[in-house]
């Protein structure tokens, strides 16, 4: 029978129970539960510390495991390693998703290679399945060593309950190490993997991360090549999609309450909602049809694009472009963030993969242009020559290859400096470089945009798209070589 969220929200569930959460009542069938360590002698337990099934989440049959971190801290040893290959394995053979409740130590000491040999066997299962069926690790506990690297290796990685931790070499190393004395939580807690991007969603306890295991699940298809399934189309809150958007320029503003005018029942499943918050990465639905959602933040930093922004957004690109999931991109963005501090960080690179992910996908693309794009962040958040569908522009917006005033700070220099007053000069000279190469009407007329549309009709407009390219081909290519 299936847990009830309240039963022991703080407590830590047996491998069973976390496997009976997170499937459909009565659907859970185990497997391999006998198999013992040759190498564990006396030690030896049923199931070496890891506990294997299928089962059905919403009727989906999915395959899931739950390594127990009361017997040997859930370290993996050779049998361990065998039974989730061998899951992987069914799961590739039958198409279907892989969930994992991880706790684990690591390697377990007393089998030496053969448990170093049984992580690179499970990371190369996670490499074959990578972009063919979903992946999602729900760490519940310590996650260190190769127990940090398989969750990495997933789609999604959600950190549940206040046990939740993951790092290469644990407090009690890293103190011999290099003297630093620092706690499971420090060194890698969930707050410390949501900011820094490896933790994709937080939970609350482990029953709250087996249901959101289970939400996540019917924005995704049961593997690459087929569609998530659809929903009954639901409205949108009430509010105007520009309600929330300030008509001053400088002024800043959720992008998620204009994404939440445009959804079914204004609901965003926000991904990595701590990590680079100047993009937002969600998954949701339009017209029932599940959506990825991928929009400037200008509440932070402006909205304005950086290394790691770049690097968030790229990655949520290519997972809905595996998955087959439509992309619905809102634009407000200044352009890309200046500095040497940007430089050294890479931003190039880290640029070049989200004009890298959007180049290459394949899946139906409408862009909206809110507010302004400029410059290198017009195109690289998916513009009509980088690939996109369709382009929208609400009527006020402003786009092109700078803001007004840099543009004339470069081409009108010497005019605004010999000015009896310079900035009531450079405001004029502005204005009218606005008007002239800025405004939608002048991209509009060049085929930039397809169409300047009110705000009151993106939901209409946005859904039309998607319907209209409801049949479209998908090309099949090797992949390039993705930008490091």
């Amino acid at each position: 029978m299936t847990l009830q969220l309240a039963a022991r929200p703080d407590e830590r569930l047996t491998p069973l129970e976390r496997l009976e959460t997170l499937c459909d009542p009565g659907s859970l069938q185990l497997l391999r539960t006998e198999v013992r360590s040759r190498r564990m002698g006396d030690r030896a337990r049923a199931g070496d510390g890891v506990l294997t099934a299928s089962g059905r989440i919403h009727g989906r049959t999915v395959f899931c495991y739950a390594q127990d971190g009361e017997f040997t801290g859930g370290s993996l040893g050779e049998r361990h390693a065998d039974s989730l290959v061998r899951v992987h394995e069914l799961a590739g053979r039958g198409r279907t998703p892989v969930i994992g409740f991880v706790e684990s130590g690591g390697a377990r000491v007393q089998e030496g290679l053969a448990s170093l040999a049984g992580y690179a066997r499970i990371f190369r299962q996670h490499v074959r399945l990578s972009g063919e069926v979903p992946q999602i690790s729900i760490v519940c506990g310590a996650a260190a060593g190769g127990g940090s690297y398989g969750p990495a290796l997933t789609d999604f990685v959600i950190m549940a309950g206040k046990r939740a931790s993951m790092f290469l070499t644990g407090p009690a190393v890293v103190a011999k190490v290099t003297g630093e004395q620092v706690s499971a939580h420090t060194l890698g807690g969930t707050r410390v993997h949501e900011q820094n991007g490896v933790c994709h969603f937080s939970a609350g306890s482990e029953a709250d991360g087996a249901l959101l295991a289970r939400r996540l699940l019917t924005y995704l298809p049961q593997h690459a090549g087929e569609r998530a399934a659809r929903s009954e189309s639901a409205p949108a809150p009430d509010h105007a999609p520009d309600a929330c958007v300030p008509a001053e320029e400088r002024r800043v503003y959720d992008m998620r309450q204009v994404a939440r005018a445009l959804t079914d029942h204004g609901q965003l499943l926000e991904v990595s909602a701590r990590h680079a918050r100047n993009i937002v990465c969600a998954l949701a639905r339009v017209d029932g049809r599940a959506t990825g959602v991928l929009a400037n933040q200008p509440r932070h930093l402006g909205g304005v694009l950086d290394a790691a922004a770049s690097q968030k957004a790229a990655r949520f690109v290519r997972t809905c472009n595996l998955f087959g999931i439509p992309l619905l991109v809102l634009v407000d963005t200044p352009g890309f963030l200046p500095g040497t501090r940007q430089e050294r960080e890479g931003v190039i690179r880290h640029g070049a993969k989200l004009v890298h992910a959007f180049a290459e996908a394949t899946v139906p693309r409408v862009t909206v242009i809110v507010r302004k794009a400029f410059g290198g962040a017009y195109i690289a958040m998916n513009s009509k020559d980088l690939g996109a569908d369709y382009v929208f522009a609400w009527p006020s917006a402003r786009l092109g290859v700078m803001g007004a005033a840099q543009a004339v700070e470069i081409t009108r220099r010497r005019e605004i400096d010999g000015a009896e007053d310079p900035e009531r000069a450079r405001d004029a000279l502005a204005a009218a470089y606005a008007n002239e190469h800025l405004t939608p009407a002048t991209a509009s007329s060049e085929g930039f945009i397809d169409e300047l549309i009110p705000p009151s009709t993106t939901r209409s407009r946005v859904s039309a798209a998607f319907a209209s390219l409801e049949g479209a081909a998908r090309e099949q290519r090797v992949a390039g070589n993705l930008p490091l």
